[in-house]
């Protein structure tokens, strides 16, 4: 009997402004994007990455307004929007839209034995109170192993990129725990953005057997960052209350040629594991990529942290000093920059702040690549 697979689809779409959707549009208009099977959407917005970077979401409203036109209100919501702020140097705003397709397979052989597999969650609602800490690890590990469910992924060696987009504490949220006669890990909201994506970086470790949960306690939480995941990527904004999740890995239930693979930056100029990843997917060059195999990439997501040292390679640097700008955007622009020398393009998926997402001042690289 034919075989029917599902297919993943990743395109890389600009951005104008927070609130340009016009290349979504014409994509679903054209028919290259079904709107009902888009799983994910991520993208970067021109904000500052901080607590009031609101460019997030306006862009997720607007994304939420334009599939509001095909579909229902719970497709939409089921869908996961992740925004990351902050397009520091040169980066450029863009998404990324993450489609899966049903496809019979029919009796052919397949080119591929395994191909791209995408999986979502949503986590409950998460109290203010339990952000930062081990409470929020274990749900955001329930929530990384529901998004594998999702897509059919049942060994975790097979993940390689798991999005968090995570909450983070106002002063309002902060009064109305305390209200309630609770006390939050931290009463700065900057830093709770930290906290946040620390522990949602723990809980997918957890997930996928990085770290045990008996290995963790909340004081080693933004403490010990010699704990951490090499396949975590986590994003904190104050748009939601709840974690929105997706996986990416490979699979041998999914067809197409789309494959993924990572490397983990040690620090942020180590480009060499990016380039072996890029390797590893057939696309073994040496120096910048060339146009043809720029042609080949459908995304590359990564994240980037000042060193906690002070330090790059022993040389001092200075983004942790800086009082005007927070280190986070400093660290983007940098890390951006040198991914940019390697990939030849600079719509590139880079979020700041890697709170235990891969070592510290380091962190992890995923690549999408269209094999041939």
């Amino acid at each position: 009997m034919p075989t029917t697979l599902r297919r993943a689809h990743v395109h890389r779409l600009p951005m104008r402004s927070p609130d340009d959707v016009a290349a979504l549009e014409a994509a679903i208009t054209q028919g290259t994007i079904d709107p009902a099977g888009i799983v994910a959407i991520l993208g970067k917005t021109e904000g500052n990455g901080c607590v009031n970077d609101f460019t997030r979401a306006f862009a997720v409203r607007s994304l939420e307004a334009l599939l509001g036109r095909h579909l229902a209100t719970e497709a939409v919501r089921q869908i996961a929007m992740v925004m990351s702020g902050g397009t520091e140097g040169a980066l450029s705003p863009h998404m990324i839209v993450f489609e899966a397709r049903e496809v019979d397979e029919g009796h052919a052989p397949r080119a591929f034995a395994a191909s791209l597999a995408l999986g979502r969650a949503r986590t409950p609602v998460l109290p203010s109170e339990h952000l930062g800490r081990m409470q929020q690890v274990a749900q955001v590990a329930a929530g990384v192993r529901a998004a594998m469910n999702d897509a059919g992924i049942t060994d975790a060696g097979d993940v390689h990129y798991v999005q968090v987009k995570c909450p983070l504490l106002t002063m309002e949220r902060i009064e109305a725990a305390e209200a309630r006669g609770v006390r939050t890990a931290v009463r700065d909201t900057l830093k709770s953005m930290g906290f946040s994506r620390g522990a949602s970086a723990l809980g997918v470790a957890v997930a996928l057997g990085e770290l045990a949960m008996d290995e963790l306690s909340d004081t080693e939480i933004c403490t010990d960052y010699a704990r951490y995941s090499e396949r975590a990527a986590t994003s904190g904004g104050v748009e939601l209350l709840d974690h929105e999740i997706m996986v990416a890995g490979m699979s041998r239930d999914w067809t197409g040629p789309l494959a993924i693979d990572h490397g983990v930056m040690r620090d942020a100029i180590d480009i060499e594991p990016a380039r072996a990843a890029l390797a590893r997917l057939g696309l073994d060059v040496p120096g910048q990529l060339p146009a043809a195999a720029r042609g080949r990439i459908a995304a590359v997501l990564a994240k980037a942290e000042a060193a906690q040292s002070g330090k790059v390679r022993d040389v001092r640097h200075t983004m942790l000093d800086d009082s005007d700008v927070s280190s986070t955007r400093h660290a983007r622009a940098f890390v951006g920059g040198a991914l940019a020398g390697l990939f030849g393009f600079t719509d590139l998926f880079v979020s700041g702040g890697a709170e235990h997402q891969g070592p510290d001042g380091g962190g992890p690289v995923a690549i999408i690549v269209e094999r041939t």
